[in-house]
């Protein structure tokens, strides 16, 4: 029997058309999808910011990142107006999709925002050259007081996978997010060797189904009690606030 029936926070969803994959999700898919799996709140993001918007105000269980380009002109102004914004929790950065590296000097007006706030940024992780896991660790090195998420905790390379773990383990600010990793194995060690609240669960939806990604979670082989902290105690805590439950 599989554990694990509480809540669901998904911190990791995407919005828009995607006809290379063959996807899409608006913001009535997204709820369709979001009642589908049993996912009870999400966090979702878009290139464009305004699209976004238009759904984390759609509805009370949506809430949104703000996508920050470095290589976007007035791209601080652009991040700094949607944070003020109260359905918005934070920053994504794709450094793969816009061609940066994580810990950019150009970042830092933007990731200072972040310590005003006191919120998190969540940085796609696990492909080269702009997304290795050292890359990001950088970017969590250079700024301690942030809470830094490396989504898909290294995607689908063993040796990026066991990289998220490390440098985990020795950076306190750094959170795994575990969607696109395909080795449930690889999240219980994670909760093992992190604890309980810096690991969590994320969909990468509509690019992976998040009942495909909640299974993973409930046959990791952790207790009832662990899988609930990963499936939503966790991002709950940090994106919602008042920290991360150990």
């Amino acid at each position: 029997m599989l554990g694990g029936r509480g809540m669901v926070f998904d911190p990791h969803m995407h919005i828009g058309d995607f006809p290379m994959f063959g996807v899409s999700l608006d913001g009535e898919s997204l709820l369709a999808l979001m009642d589908e799996a049993g996912v009870d709140d999400g966090v979702v993001f878009h290139p464009d910011n305004a699209q976004t918007l238009a759904v984390v105000e759609s509805s009370p269980h949506v809430y949104g990142l703000v996508w920050a380009n470095p290589r976007t002109p007035g791209y601080v102004d652009e991040v700094r107006h949607y944070l003020d914004h109260p359905r918005f929790l934070g920053v994504k950065l794709h450094p793969l999709l816009d061609g940066y590296l994580p810990a950019d000097p150009s970042l830092d007006p933007v990731m200072e925002l972040l310590g005003e706030h006191g919120m998190p940024v969540l940085v796609h992780t696990g492909h080269p050259i702009f997304t290795l896991p050292w890359s990001v660790e950088e970017l969590a090195v250079k700024f301690p007081e942030i809470a830094v998420v490396m989504g898909h905790m290294g995607h689908g390379n063993i040796v990026y996978i066991n990289a998220t773990i490390d440098i985990a383990e020795r950076r306190p600010n750094v959170y795994l997010e575990s969607s696109g990793m395909p080795m449930h194995a690889k999240i219980r060690e994670a909760v093992e060797r992190l604890g309980p609240g810096r690991v969590m669960y994320g969909s990468d939806a509509p690019f992976h189904h998040p009942s495909v990604e909640l299974l993973k979670v409930r046959l990791s082989g952790l207790s009832d009690e662990l899988i609930d902290h990963v499936t939503d105690t966790t991002a709950r805590g940090l994106f919602l606030g008042g920290g991360a439950a150990d």
